[in-house]
């Protein structure tokens, strides 16, 4: 998704709890209709602008449904209809969006055995595979192994974050995860509506099955042996991931099911830890996200749903559990100091957040190369990763929740710190969780992101010479209002930027009028060797947000080239009248500018801004 979050005022400390009413998706009730094709057409014409605007029709020898029209043009949809078609619309941008994304998606144990919740998430993710998403699923087995135990009079021992596998312990894992693949396939499996087939004559697609999902030896895996005198036996550590096969999969069409039963070089059937799979695998192809889909939500010590963490803020919070938490205290000692300068700035740092590297234009298939201080993620060259690159949880820590989702949220801070961009952290228990947050614009769950903004920040005076690079071209061709180097100085505050290895690249501005609630974008300029990054919609994207922040609701701008642009950003043109008079007073008429104003949505990014007016 987009960087639209919504996040409570302070993020305390990760509390388990019911998630707050939310409503789903639209969808079109039982026994729909349509109106018969002469209806929509002669009888239709011949009603009074009036009568189209609401009218009524005797359904089914006597149900009555209600009319509306989109306007005065004859055609008339039912408001179910009308509403499907609008949420059709609005994620039409997010389907462009996330089509050949990769996402690792990590289903929790405690959801496999909850039928109709799963059935939904996997109807969503068939759903979303046809759309163009490339999907590799890593279903838990914790909770089925525990259960299979229990019922054979055993009882399941963990120490730490691991479980010690005995031989009674590993053909229970056995058992679940070959039990689980199979569920997993078959829910995946059926095809299209021979109703839709016959609707639209596709008559060759009648005996096709849903979603080819193809399951191996993805991964190698070694013993973890004695440690600290306690023998794990047939405990397993992720040593391999095979990118090129499951990338050949993926790119065959296939969704990937990534078993949590790793192979030994001698042959052995080892239990690997289900989330250390997950990340191991998402950092290895280098996903575009990683979405943990769990039994509940990420709430503050409020009860308030957190959507969005920074990399820095959920490093922060892990870190300050590390006495509590035994998982808390494992990520610290596998990042250790982690290079925390090359991790972000935390919000609120003069509103945004710094990072040195840039990933626009980044490649499916880039491999990322995560160098934390235990040598985690070391890649030998041959397309397979070596090391324990992955991250643990589990163990009685997990299963109590007697520190929350921490865990999750430490695992999230891991892979995001090794080159995955954004983590998603989902209570799968709302129905239609994954589609709300991957198509709603403040999505539904909680986001973990390691470059929202990243190297953007306010102007300082040591910038000026920066931003003047960048606008002169401009100035020059006559895009941009040129301005004398006084001028510059006096709007400094108004400037923000973005820097790269200590280069300005991008600069904009944003001049508020609080009297009309509104506020002007000017001189959005990117850097000529830079362009085409996504720069220039990152400094809008933070400008829009730093204008809901100080109350603005509308933005307006002039221009004179590059009209194109902002309108496909959801500017609409107007009259000079729509500007405010303080400004109307100082606008060149010579110029012959075109006006634009675009309408503030409310913002529940959780992306806070200083303000510096």
């Amino acid at each position: 998704m987009a960087n639209c979050r919504s996040r409570p005022p302070w993020v305390g400390s990760l509390i388990c709890g019911e998630a707050p009413e939310n409503s789903g998706l639209g969808s079109k009730p039982p026994g729909s209709w349509g109106c018969p094709k002469q209806m929509r057409h002669s009888h239709v014409s011949s009603l009074t602008k009036q009568q189209r605007r609401s009218w009524t029709i005797n359904v089914n020898g006597g149900e009555t449904r209600n009319h509306s029209s989109f306007g005065d043009t004859g055609g008339v949809v039912a408001k179910d209809e009308a509403e499907l078609v609008a949420v059709l619309r609005e994620a039409h941008p997010y389907v462009n969006l996330h089509r050949d994304s990769v996402f690792v998606v990590m289903l929790s144990a405690e959801l496999l055995d909850s039928g109709s919740t799963l059935d939904g998430i996997l109807k969503d993710i068939a759903f979303l595979h046809h759309l163009g998403i490339r999907f590799v699923l890593v279903p838990g087995t914790q909770v089925q192994i525990d259960e299979l135990l229990a019922e054979r009079g055993r009882e399941p021992t963990y120490v730490g974050r691991y479980r010690v596998t005995d031989s009674a312990s590993l053909q229970a894992a056995k058992e679940a995860a070959g039990a689980i693949s199979v569920m997993i396939e078959a829910k995946l499996s059926p095809g299209p509506s021979i109703y839709n087939i016959r609707r639209h004559g596709d008559n060759s697609r009648l005996h096709e099955t849903g979603v080819r999902v193809d399951t191996g030896n993805f991964f190698a895996a070694k013993r973890r042996g004695v440690v600290d005198g306690v023998d794990f036996g047939a405990t397993g550590l992720v040593k391999k991931i095979d990118v090129d096969r499951i990338r050949e999969r993926l790119d065959s069409g296939s969704v990937v099911l990534l078993r949590n039963l790793g192979h030994s070089s001698s042959g052995e059937v080892l239990n690997c830890n289900t989330y250390e799979v997950a990340t191991a695998c998402a950092l290895a192809i280098g996903a575009d996200k990683l979405i943990c889909i769990m039994d509940g939500p990420v709430l503050d010590e409020n009860g308030h749903l957190v959507r969005f963490l920074t990399l820095q803020e959920a490093d922060t919070l892990v870190r300050k559990r590390a006495q509590q938490s035994e998982i808390a205290a494992n990520y610290v000692k596998a990042v250790g100091d982690g290079g925390i300068s090359s991790l972000p700035e935390p919000l609120g740092y003069n509103g945004m957040v710094t990072t040195p590297n840039n990933y626009n234009g980044r490649p499916i298939w880039e491999k990322h190369t995560p160098t934390f201080q235990n040598g985690v993620g070391f890649d030998n060259g041959n397309g397979l990763w070596s090391g324990e690159q992955g991250f643990a949880i589990g163990g009685e820590e997990r299963l109590s929740r007697l520190n929350g989702y921490l865990s999750e949220l430490a695992a999230a801070a891991f892979v995001c710190r090794g080159g995955v961009k954004r983590v998603h952290l989902l209570d799968g228990t709302i129905s239609g969780v994954l589609l709300l947050e991957l198509f709603k614009r403040d999505g539904m769950g909680t986001m973990v992101a390691s470059d929202v903004y990243e190297g953007t920040r306010e102007a300082k005076v040591e910038d000026l010479t920066g931003i003047r690079q960048i606008i002169k071209p401009l100035e020059d061709s006559g895009t941009l209002v040129r301005r004398t180097d006084e001028e510059l100085v006096r709007a400094l505050d108004s400037f923000v930027v973005v820097e790269r290895e200590g280069q300005i690249i991008a600069c904009a501005a944003l001049f508020p009028f609080f009297k009309e609630k509104c506020g002007e974008v000017a001189a959005i300029a990117v850097s000529s060797d830079c362009r085409g990054q996504g720069q220039g919609d990152k400094l809008l994207d933070y400008i829009e947000k730093k204008a809901s922040a100080l109350g603005l609701e509308m933005l307006f701008l002039l221009t004179t080239r590059t009209a194109d642009w902002f309108v496909r950003r959801g500017f609409q043109e107007c009259s000079i009248e729509m500007i405010p008079e303080a400004r109307r007073e100082r606008i060149n008429l010579s110029r012959r500018s075109k006006y634009y104003m675009k309408k503030l949505l409310p913002d529940r990014s959780g992306i806070s801004v200083v303000r510096t007016f």
